[in-house]
C-alpha cells in the first residue's frame, strides 16, 4: 500500500450483480456508503461511462458536511467499476481514483477496492477505517436473501 492508497479485500455472501447494483444505485449508495456517525445524500447520479455522481456526507453529531463527486471511467457489469473522485473543499485538493473489482466465488463474491490519490490532509488510516465501516453496512444491505412478498 503506497502512502496515499488504501486497498481492501473481502469475500461477501452476495452475488456480484447485487454488489454492482449497490455501488451504482443512488438510494443503496446513500444507505451503505457513509461510515458510522455520518448520513449520506446522493445529489445526482448518472451511472454510465462518462457520467458522474455528486454526494455528501454529514457528521450526525456536528452537522458539518463535506461533498464530493466524480466521473465513471470504466463500468463492466458485475465485474468492474472505476471512477475518479474529488472533494469540493479546496483544502482537500487532488483527484482520487477508485477501482472496485468483483469476482464470483463459491460462497459469494470476492470484492477488492483500491482508492489512490487520497489528499495528504486525510490520514490514510481514517480512510481505511471508514471503508471498513462502510463495507460492514454494504454486507448488511446485500447479503440477506429476502423473498418477495406476494
Amino acid at each position: 500500500m503506497s502512502a496515499n492508497t488504501v486497498t481492501l479485500h473481502r469475500v461477501m455472501k452476495a452475488t456480484p450483480e447485487r454488489l454492482y447494483r449497490a455501488f451504482l444505485d443512488a438510494d443503496a449508495l446513500a444507505k451503505w456508503c457513509p461510515p458510522h456517525g455520518f448520513t449520506g445524500k446522493v445529489h445526482s447520479m448518472d451511472a454510465r461511462v462518462g457520467g458522474g455522481y455528486k454526494m455528501s456526507f454529514t457528521n450526525f453529531n456536528t452537522g458539518q458536511s463535506h461533498s464530493f463527486g466524480g466521473t465513471y471511467l470504466e463500468l463492466t457489469p458485475n465485474e468492474l467499476i472505476r471512477y475518479n473522485d474529488q472533494f469540493d473543499d479546496p483544502s482537500l485538493p487532488g483527484q482520487m481514483l477508485v477501482t472496485i473489482k468483483l469476482k464470483p466465488v463459491l460462497c459469494g463474491t470476492e470484492l477488492t477496492i483500491e482508492q489512490s490519490g487520497i489528499p495528504d490532509a486525510i490520514p490514510v488510516e481514517f480512510c481505511y477505517a471508514g471503508w471498513q465501516e462502510s463495507l460492514q453496512l454494504l454486507a448488511l444491505l446485500t447479503e440477506p436473501e429476502i423473498p418477495d412478498q406476494a
